[in-house]
């Protein structure tokens, strides 16, 4: 347990870095308030999300703490998950340059409204977490899993997808640019190709999962896809 925690606050001090690194240096200020409201929010949530794993949910964290491009089996994923961490960090690197040129005038009220889509999108994730412990950051199958179809669940057949888009939508508006927009546009279509592969994999590997295909129609919006 205590490695695990261990690891888990690594990866998110790694994080941290990462992402105020791909947003001050651009940026080339620390005047910049939007940037330090949204890591407050992102960060505070994902701290939470991690504290409450920790006590509630180990063996998901476990899972969690093991991802990346080189976690997955499939060079399919592997390209994706590569392609996807490019685009991930193309939205801080956009954003900062945008604030930094003075490319976008977006309100303090759309600002604010990006950081409430960042916390929402976060808060769908951890639903999504409560209620399937399966939620592996690599595609593939535990020996004890079953198909979950409660919760979120019953609404999209990948609500984590559901809850990380409505949060990377609200990143660029959070830092106060319409530029980074564009950022999200690739990151969302090879996360979208990450699900048809993951549902092919899912139906072939996972007993029930053809079936829960077959209730729950709408991968990610509920009545539109």
């Amino acid at each position: 347990m205590k490695n695990l925690g261990m690891q888990a606050f690594g990866g998110f001090l790694f994080l941290f870095l990462v992402m105020s690194s791909s947003i001050f240096l651009p940026a080339w200020t620390f005047n910049y308030w939007q940037a330090w409201t949204f890591l407050a929010v992102f960060f505070g949530s994902v701290l939470a999300i991690t504290i409450y794993l920790m006590k509630k949910d180990p063996k998901l964290l476990e899972r969690r703490v093991r991802g990346g491009p080189s976690a997955e089996k499939e060079k399919s994923q592997q390209v994706i998950q590569s392609i996807a961490g490019i685009a991930f960090i193309a939205i801080f690197l956009i954003s900062a340059l945008d604030h930094r040129f003075g490319w976008s005038a977006v309100s303090l009220f759309i600002v604010l409204v990006g950081d409430v889509l960042v916390a929402l999108g976060l808060l769908v994730v951890f639903l999504v977490f409560r209620e399937n412990t399966f939620t592996s950051a690599t595609i593939e199958i535990a020996t004890d899993q079953k198909v979950i179809s409660t919760g979120p669940y019953s609404l999209v057949r990948h609500p984590m997808y559901s809850g990380a888009f409505i949060m990377l939508l609200g990143v660029p508006i959070a830092l106060g640019s319409w530029w980074g927009l564009l950022a999200v546009i690739p990151l969302i279509l090879v996360i979208v190709a990450r699900l048809f592969d993951e549902e092919k994999f899912l139906a072939q590997s996972l007993v029930g999962y053809p079936e829960y295909l077959n209730r729950v129609l709408y991968r990610l919006i509920p009545f539109v896809w």
